[in-house]
């Protein structure tokens, strides 16, 4: 008898443990609006990054020829500056604590648009070299759709939700992780109960 009570026990222990488990288990969806917005945040990168690579090549042609200097150093400025666009992009928290303004979006987008006018400028220096030009406007009309995106987004308050919605995620990960760990205790304490129990 006190054996068909004991398994009894230990089949609802096991059955409770693995409802508990599942639903564990049972991770949500991740919210398509920061999908969304995490997929734009990798377009905004790619482009500066073009954009870094276009005026490192256009510092390298201006050196090297020693036609325009002054241009090189302005085409230096310019791929430092769209680095910071990068790493904005990242949203690192150690570069967000010093740069408060990135967090809003309308200042990304105004720094966006400042790296893609850099990007564009002195044009008539480059007419001997069509492809030069041609891969200076892609870049720096694709920064300049994401900066004008990014103002356009920050004005109507997109940036504010999407934080808000970035807490709301890392707290139900939280969540989740604390009803792991309770649930392992859980079956720890449930273990040591059988043992005491067959003792």
């Amino acid at each position: 008898m006190a054996r068909n009570k004991e398994a009894e026990n230990s089949q609802r222990g096991n059955s409770s443990t693995g409802s508990v488990t599942a639903a564990v288990r049972v991770r949500a969806r991740p919210d398509p609006f920061l999908v969304v917005c995490r997929c734009f945040s990798f377009i905004t990168s790619v482009a500066a990054i073009f954009c870094i690579a276009v005026n490192v090549l256009s510092a390298v042609r201006s050196f090297k020829d020693g036609s325009d200097i002054f241009d090189g150093i302005f085409r230096c400025y310019a791929v430092v500056i769209a680095m910071f666009v990068v790493i904005a992009e990242t949203e690192w928290g150690f570069v967000m604590k010093f740069w408060k303004v990135l967090e809003y979006w309308v200042g990304r987008g105004m720094l966006q648009i400042f790296v893609a006018v850099m990007t564009r400028a002195y044009p008539e220096d480059f007419e001997n070299q069509k492809e030069l030009l041609l891969l200076q406007n892609i870049a720096s009309y694709m920064l300049l759709a994401c900066g004008g995106v990014y103002i356009i987004s920050g004005i109507l308050c997109i940036g504010l939700v999407k934080r808000a919605r970035q807490k709301k995620e890392v707290s139900r990960d939280q969540a989740v992780r604390d009803l792991q760990e309770l649930e392992r205790r859980r079956e720890e304490l449930e273990a040591l109960l059988l043992v005491e129990e067959r003792v």
